[in-house]
């Protein structure tokens, strides 16, 4: 699948999930593309970790106001209503389960719901940033991400070979070749991308994943 088209896809499927009311927060990079693909009728609330709740779409070339980005340091919008607050109020939000449901990217995630996000030993970084605590605050853990990576390796492991962000904490995880979800069972499949087989999304997987019966296509 072309990268744009699975990229949209994993967003758009991403953003069903969410209902009415939620309030979410939306990772760096691949997550913060699931904001613009909201479905019609319902209204959440996005918070940026740097410091607010009410954050809207990416603003059209040469509306950016300066003061105004969010965690990723890009350009962001507010709605109508937002709330500003500092990042020690950010993270009380954060920390006291406040969050309904958080998406963040990966590097690797295995069959224990452990999430690695954050750094490859021997590279620069600046830090683990808010992940650790987004993804044990939040009620629901979502990761977005590519189903391999770079090299064409499975990023989704029996086990994480990298530094953990965080222990047990993935819920579903949507790539751009499936929908999975951990359960105490392991991860059953529950959504393949169209075009694909049960087969080939199996054989892109190091986890072992359980199939009950008929698999669903994505719809988007």
């Amino acid at each position: 699948m072309a990268e744009q088209n699975g990229r949209e896809m994993i967003a758009r499927r991403i953003a069903k999930e969410f209902k009415d009311g939620d309030i979410v927060n939306l990772g760096i990079g691949l997550p913060t593309l699931v904001a613009n693909y909201l479905p019609e009728g319902v209204e959440i609330l996005l918070h940026s970790e740097n410091g607010f709740i009410g954050l809207g779409t990416v603003p059209p070339p040469g509306e950016e106001d300066k003061d105004l980005i969010n965690a990723g340091n890009q350009f962001a919008t507010v709605v109508p209503g937002a709330s500003f607050f500092d990042s020690a109020t950010s993270f009380t939000i954060v920390r006291g389960g406040h969050i309904d449901v958080t998406v963040l990217g990966t590097l690797e995630v295995d069959r224990e719901g452990n999430i690695a996000n954050y750094i490859i030993p021997g590279k620069m970084m600046p830090g683990m940033g808010g992940a650790m605590d987004m993804v044990v605050g939040a009620k629901k853990v979502i990761i977005a991400t590519d189903h391999l990576d770079k090299h064409g390796n499975p990023k989704i492991l029996k086990k994480c070979r990298l530094p953990l962000t965080a222990v047990g904490e993935a819920d579903l995880i949507v790539t751009d070749m499936a929908v999975i979800e951990r359960t105490g069972e392991g991860l059953v499949l529950k959504e393949i991308a169209p075009g694909l087989t049960v087969e080939e999304v199996v054989k892109n997987t190091e986890a072992e994943l359980i199939v009950n019966g008929s698999v669903k296509t994505i719809e988007v």
